[in-house]
């Protein structure tokens, strides 16, 4: 697995993930539960994570959409 972006934002990792998982790129989103320990501030960033093989296809998807991957 990499990682292919990162955000404090959910709504952001949501809409990334529905952008790859629309162009056949499975993903597994990263520290989705972290705010029961960071009390919900936003501080750790959720990672969105695919396949190795998938990588470089990931994050031309995200280029293509104007997105900045890791």
């Amino acid at each position: 697995m990499q990682v292919v972006a990162a955000s404090t934002s959910p709504v952001r990792i949501s809409f990334l993930a529905a952008l790859l998982r629309d162009a056949g790129i499975a993903c597994v989103v990263l520290d989705a539960h972290i705010s029961a320990v960071e009390g919900g501030i936003g501080i750790f960033p959720r990672r969105l994570a695919v396949a190795t093989e998938d990588a470089a296809r990931a994050r031309r998807v995200l280029l293509d959409a104007g997105e900045d991957p890791v």
